[in-house]
């Protein structure tokens, strides 16, 4: 919460400061929305932490992955899914209803923003997945994946959009960071999209390529896990 206190301070300070008052076209009242709806994702899009994975992978407990009907990918996803859906349920609302307290806070103004935010999310959530499931497997050719977790956790923050929007960098670069990379997808899109930075049609595209990098991701980790299963039976594994 007291990280939520600090980037809302710091994002309307410089809304106070910038031309009109609306720094990359946010309204102040849209940076509390994007701070504390933020705030309250952090659990559901799990940007960090999870290294499940990688451990079973180092200490061999992955075997009994691979003699289960369901493919690791999907066992996965699914879990994660679960856990997603329950902190969205017991986690996102206390930092809202807090931002919304202390702060003037922008609220979905368009009946369409509320299900557009909900499909966000979701898609998020598997972006998130597939990302940290390849950062994961990096573990079946390193024995130890504590190096690439350790740089994802320091660039999915700052290149996700968590500590400041993305809009406030160059237009070309974050027009690069958002088409090129998955980061953005994570928590920049969601939070735009519940605080209508953006007209419907603008949500509805930057969900489509949420949509993208999500389907992309999944194959992805899928391709990856099947080159580790070859690896494995390669070494006897």
């Amino acid at each position: 919460m007291v990280f939520g206190y600090m980037r809302c301070y710091v994002l309307l300070a410089v809304a106070a400061s910038a031309p009109g008052g609306q720094p990359a076209g946010y309204q102040p009242d849209q940076l509390v929305t994007y701070v504390w709806f933020g705030q309250g994702l952090l659990s559901v899009v799990m940007l960090w932490g999870w290294a499940e994975l990688a451990d079973r992978i180092r200490t061999g407990d992955v075997a009994a992955d691979l003699l289960r009907p369901v493919a690791p990918v999907t066992a996965y996803l699914a879990a994660d899914l679960g856990r997603a859906g329950h902190g969205m349920l017991t986690r996102f609302l206390p930092p809202v209803l807090i931002g919304a307290l202390c702060f003037p806070m922008r609220l979905p103004t368009r009946w369409p923003t509320v299900p557009l935010f909900l499909v966000s999310v979701l898609l998020a959530v598997i972006v998130s997945f597939g990302c940290r499931y390849l950062v994961n497997a990096t573990a079946y050719w390193l024995q130890d994946a504590r190096g690439p977790i350790m740089l994802w956790v320091l660039g999915a923050g700052v290149l996700g959009g968590l500590y400041f929007p993305l809009r406030l960098l160059p237009e070309w670069l974050a027009v690069a960071l958002w088409v090129g990379t998955p980061l953005p997808s994570i928590l920049q899109t969601p939070l735009d999209v519940a605080a209508e930075r953006d007209g419907p049609a603008m949500q509805a595209a930057l969900i489509g390529l949420q949509a993208g990098w999500a389907v992309a991701l999944l194959a992805l980790a899928a391709l990856v896990q099947k080159r580790a299963e070859r690896k494995l039976v390669v070494q006897g594994g």
